[in-house]
């Protein structure tokens, strides 16, 4: 029986993928095997001494201790690609609320009163005239699971198309337009695009990339989506960029304090996946991430482990959480007293991870033995 914590409101369908095996809490205090969460804070958290794994539903992760995490040995997950499409069509209407003076106009409206208000209209609306998106240009920053769907949606909005992802795979170069315009240098997107919108992961290297440097190789009026996170653009040199006219306007959907009731910036309170269908597919997908672990020592999608995975046995499987050191296996392998029948191993940076089949069960001793070696993080018998 595995104890799930849930640190949010996490939709029932995705619970019910955990099955009649596991317990669900939220009770904090509760020796969790497993936490599923949104966005809460667990930075500042005491992790119980009895997890696993965490699954975030969602694809960012930075309110996850992911160093802390993977000292423990604790496999973290996220869903990429599970609220891509809500994320899309927010970022599409975004382009369409930063061209047509929308919000501005039914504020307006909204403040009309008299028998004459249809003259009032007509007499005002020039006050809220846009732009087309047709023709123009987007850059698109980041090209994953959403950037990829806002790429092609714009393409087939009319939009001439601009990306930039230095570490872009060969699975997702596949999903591209080929009306996609690739580039390898962000500053040639930076000087082309009348609209950038930005889709890459909050780490130290992105933090502030939206900055007074790459603004000021921008086009003057140009208009800045951030869907991704709000940390990837700096508040204070966007305000100021809009202030002399070098942007025109700043959608945003992780509003801070410095980035509210300013003329220029649409604040929107982190609407991007929140979907039904959005929050629904996220919390399968993570329920069925930490159950496959948890029963199975499978990891798909962990953010500080290796993909690794290996088919069922009819005899026992262990797993092994370890450093990624020269002759690990040949120590772990020769403490194990049973045949092997088949194992895989995965690399990720400083740490690994290995799956071990055996034509029986192994005994707690072996797992006590291994989780007394050296390097060893964390060794776990599945069966």
């Amino acid at each position: 029986m595995f104890k799930i914590l849930t640190l949010n409101k996490i939709a029932q369908i995705g619970l019910d993928q955990l099955g009649d095996n596991y317990t669900i809490t939220d009770d904090e205090t509760a020796n969790a095997d497993g936490i599923v969460l949104r966005s809460y804070k667990m930075h500042d958290m005491e992790l119980p001494a009895s997890l696993l794994a965490v699954a975030r539903a969602g694809a960012g992760v930075n309110n996850i201790p992911i160093d802390k995490c993977t000292e423990r040995g604790i496999v973290v997950f996220n869903t990429p690609g599970a609220n891509a499409n809500a994320v899309k069509e927010l970022v599409i209407a975004g382009l369409l609320l930063s061209s047509r003076d929308i919000v501005e106009g039914i504020e307006w409206a909204s403040t009309l009163n008299g028998d004459d208000i249809d003259k009032q209209v007509e007499k005002g609306k020039s006050h809220f005239a846009g732009n087309e998106i047709m023709g123009k240009t987007l850059g698109v920053i980041g090209l994953g699971a959403i950037g990829i769907l806002v790429a092609n949606a714009a393409v087939g909005l009319g939009m001439d198309v601009i990306g930039y992802d230095p570490y872009l795979s060969v699975n997702n170069a596949l999903k591209l337009s080929d009306k996609v315009k690739v580039v390898k240098d962000v500053n040639e997107l930076y000087k082309k695009s009348d609209y950038v919108t930005v889709h890459v992961p909050l780490t130290d290297s992105t933090r502030d990339s939206i900055n007074a440097e790459a603004l000021a190789m921008m086009k003057d009026g140009v208009k800045i989506l951030n869907f991704a996170r709000g940390g990837l653009v700096n508040d204070e040199d966007v305000k100021a960029a809009i202030a002399s006219g070098k942007v025109s306007k700043y959608v945003v959907d992780f509003p801070g304090a410095s980035a509210v009731s300013e003329n220029g910036i649409l604040a929107i309170p982190h609407l991007g996946a929140s979907t039904e269908e959005s929050e629904d597919n996220c919390a399968v997908m993570a329920c069925q991430e930490i159950s496959d672990y948890l029963e199975h020592g499978n990891i798909v999608n962990s953010v500080n482990f290796p993909r690794c995975w290996l088919p069922k046995s009819r005899g026992g499987r262990l797993t092994i959480i370890h450093k990624n050191v020269p002759n690990a296996l040949a120590k772990y392998t020769e403490a194990i007293s049973v045949n092997i029948s088949d194992m895989v191993n995965a690399s990720r940076g400083d740490v690994a991870y290995t799956i071990i089949n055996t034509d029986e069960s192994v005994g707690d001793d072996i797992i006590d033995k291994l989780n007394a070696m050296d390097n060893v993080l964390l060794a776990r018998k599945i069966k």
